[in-house]
């Protein structure tokens, strides 16, 4: 079993890398993806910005981009009583789910990925049903192309735990069982399993088999869609449960049990969006091109900017005076009152130059751009906030609100089935109930 859950988690393993990238973009680091120079180097792009002596400029459009489609969220779930009600009240009180939730549908926004965990336990606050968010990177599952998730028949989960919780869940309060843990768990003791690669080293999630925490112990969490024989030997008819296994790195079972919840499947819910043959391609994931090119256009006009003649003094040499150096004609020329003496012998006479930037185009560029961000995203000035004046009445601007909410519609629908499939789960997790 162990085997089964690596290989499946392994098979993530694009995905994840995905979502480390689009989660850089979201917060600010935008110039960390890997390009090649003219020599065919591999390098940070914002390394390559630099020795071509330009300055890596970021215009992070994508974290207010997200953080407005949140705030609206939050809205509608105020709008509509979402945690209200005598059963989901209780539960979103205990759980806190506003914030929760807030703070799933910004993952789901950024890697197109909402999972939570729903299980019955003690704990610290009490006894109850808990609720919480599955960090993407120790989630795995089975490869599923239904949106519904009904097609999953392997789903886990990697747990850091200290050995004092190991002791806890998995001792049963038996000496022996102790210092059974403590061997399984001790550095003499680990079994020869893969490094963790630089990727996983770096997104701070660990391996498979190890936490990147030194202080504390991997276990795996496995539930499996297992066949069982009918108990009657002269029945050959087979049945189906949904069996949880929790494993130590080397695979010696912790512990085993069915499904305890009256759903009698796995605790886990499951969204990802947009599911098309088995892959995610997240709502971040459509905007991150129109983000590169409009830093690339920022870059391009700071660069414009800093090259260009701003007030650049052109001074004929016939023109000055002998009794006058140049350091005091510059002093003078930049005091509003200056009075420069000029011989008269030239020509031409001493003049300002003043580069118009405007001309290049870049400003023009730059603005069709944003515009196409906005078009991308789908997420326009009115539901921005953008656009208000006093002309335009509160009728008009609804409706204008309601028709930019349009292209949201399907996003917020789908995570919204997925709170109504949490709520399904947590109403019969209640294992105590029972």
């Amino acid at each position: 079993m162990i085997d089964t859950a690596y290989r499946a988690w392994l098979a993530g393993a694009r995905f994840r890398a995905r979502r480390e990238r689009y989660k850089r973009f979201t917060y600010g680091d935008q110039w960390s993806d890997i390009v090649e120079d003219a020599e065919g180097r591999l390098m940070r792009e914002d390394r390559l910005i630099r020795l071509s002596g330009k300055r890596p400029v970021t215009n992070n459009l994508i974290r207010q981009l997200v953080k407005n489609i949140v705030g609206r969220y939050r809205t509608r779930c105020a709008e509509a009583a979402v945690y209200a009600g005598p059963h989901i009240g209780k539960l979103a009180k205990r759980n806190a789910l506003a914030e929760l939730d807030s703070r799933l549908i910004e993952e789901y926004l950024i890697s197109g990925c909402a999972i939570q965990r729903i299980v019955a336990e003690p704990r610290f606050r009490g006894d109850g049903v808990w609720i919480d968010n599955v960090d993407p990177r120790a989630f795995f599952a089975n490869k599923f192309c239904d949106p519904r998730g009904w097609d999953i028949e392997l789903i886990g989960m990697l747990h850091d735990m200290t050995f004092p919780e190991l002791v806890n869940r998995f001792a049963g309060g038996k000496t022996a069982r102790e210092e059974e843990l403590r061997r399984l768990y001790s550095p003499e003791s680990a079994p020869d399993m893969p490094d963790m690669t630089i990727g996983e080293a770096l997104d701070g999630g660990g391996s498979f088999y190890r936490s990147a925490d030194p202080n504390r112990f991997r276990v795996i969490e496995v539930w499996s869609f297992d066949a069982r024989k009918d108990a009657d030997p002269d029945c050959a008819s087979r049945s189906f449960a949904w069996h949880c296994r929790w494993l130590a790195p080397d695979g010696t079972v912790l512990s085993e049990y069915d499904s305890p919840y009256a759903h009698r499947s796995h605790p886990f819910a499951v969204k990802f969006y947009p599911l098309t043959d088995g892959e995610i391609h997240s709502f971040v994931e459509d905007v991150i091109d129109q983000q590169k090119a409009i830093n690339r256009l920022m870059v391009q006009i700071d660069h414009i900017m800093a090259t260009s003649a701003k007030g650049v003094l052109l001074f004929p040499l016939d023109q000055k005076p002998a009794d006058i150096d140049w350091r005091d004609i510059s002093e003078r020329w930049a005091q509003p009152d200056g009075v420069i003496p000029v011989t008269g012998r030239g020509a031409q006479m001493p003049s300002q130059v003043v580069t118009n930037t405007s001309s290049t185009g870049a400003y023009q560029l730059l603005q069709l751009q944003m515009k196409l961000f906005e078009d991308v995203s789908g997420v326009s000035e009115a539901l921005l906030g953008k656009g208000l004046t006093g002309a335009r009445g509160s009728e008009l601007y609804e409706s204008q609100l309601r028709n930019a909410t349009v292209a949201l519609a399907d996003l917020f629908d789908s995570f919204s089935s997925f709170i109504e499939e949490r709520n399904d789960k947590a109403a019969e997790s209640d294992i105590n109930s029972r």
